[in-house]
């Protein structure tokens, strides 16, 4: 238990935030369909629910995945949360298809005047507000490793939208669910308003399918990254720093093989590095603790695996391009 409690410390912190507003939001979003029948209300309903759930499913995930090597897996539990979220990714579309079938169901036959425009709006507006909150804290965790001077004002925006691509896997699907969550809010309220004060009755059923859609974007995107993720995929951008690094260390020839090994949020690198064969186990020894030092300080690598063999004369690795030839 007393290990649990530990790696359930490591998670995601954005993601139990994420799961715990969701919940709060879905709940009073129940209440309001339920009061109201207002179809849109009823799509952001599924949608804060989906959201709670594959939160959770990150946030445990993304916590196990902590959980050093064991005897029985000696590769670690790295890509966990991949996986995790391969499962919960099922889950967001079967909710975003029961949405579409609602909203369709409301363009064929569209209900009137929806009736309760405030309390609709009310709990719209303030889930708006609570999603743009966790939003907010999936962006610090995206830019955390930029400087404070680049995220001023509308700086965190774009410094978040530039820098998702490098996030990790967690942190990524809390960011584009709760993008979709905040605009899926403001297309809920123009859709009620619509349906409330102009002839355009079906605007709700319309506002629904489309929220179901962006569910349907975030889920092929997460879907994608994380099928690769659990393959094991290259980090070309940390090949080229790693490489550069290591042809900085003057004892190091040439780069035979360079693999850097992306598993949830973790990096592990794998070198081969050519060395003049009259270098003694001292020297390389003591290069290797230099080297592996400097690479484990880069943003995610847990573990650095080096290897040497004979400088042959031919050069493989080109430090302009930072990529081998």
């Amino acid at each position: 238990m007393g290990e649990l409690w530990r790696l359930l410390k490591q998670g995601t912190k954005s993601s139990l935030w994420a799961a715990t507003v969701n919940i709060v939001v879905g709940i009073i979003k129940t209440i309001a369909y339920l009061i109201t029948g207002n179809v849109a209300m009823f799509a952001e309903m599924m949608h804060s629910y989906a959201d709670a759930a594959n939160q959770l499913f990150v946030f445990t995930g993304s916590a196990l995945s902590k959980k050093a090597p064991t005897e029985r897996f000696p590769n670690g539990f790295g890509r966990l949360v991949n996986l995790v979220l391969l499962g919960a990714v099922l889950i967001v579309g079967i909710l975003a298809y029961e949405t579409i079938k609602e909203g369709i169901h409301h363009v064929l036959e569209p209900a009137g005047h929806e009736g309760w425009f405030w309390l609709n709006i009310g709990v719209l507006g303030l889930s708006f507000l609570l999603e743009g909150f966790v939003l907010t804290k999936a962006m610090k965790e995206i830019t955390e490793h930029i400087p404070d001077k680049e995220k001023k004002g509308l700086g965190l925006v774009t410094q978040s939208f530039k820098h998702v691509k490098k996030a990790n896997p967690a942190t990524k699907l809390v960011f584009l669910e709760d993008l979709v969550a905040t605009i899926g809010a403001l297309i809920a309220m123009i859709a009620i308003a619509l349906s409330s004060y102009t002839p355009f009755h079906s605007a709700t059923g319309y506002a629904s399918i489309l929220i179901a859609l962006l569910l349907f974007i975030v889920v092929g995107r997460i879907f994608l990254d994380n099928a690769a993720g659990a393959l094991g995929i290259t980090v070309p951008e940390m090949e080229t720093t790693v490489g550069v690094l290591a042809m900085k260390e003057k004892l190091v020839k040439d780069i035979k093989r360079l693999n850097v090994i992306k598993e949830g949020d973790q990096r592990h690198v794998e070198l081969k590095i050519e060395v003049d064969p009259q270098l003694t186990i001292a020297e390389a020894d003591d290069m290797r603790d230099r080297l592996e030092k400097q690479i484990k300080s880069q943003r995610g690598v847990t573990d650095v695996i080096i290897e040497f063999d004979e400088d042959d004369q031919v050069a493989t690795w080109s430090q302009s391009s930072g990529k081998e030839e």
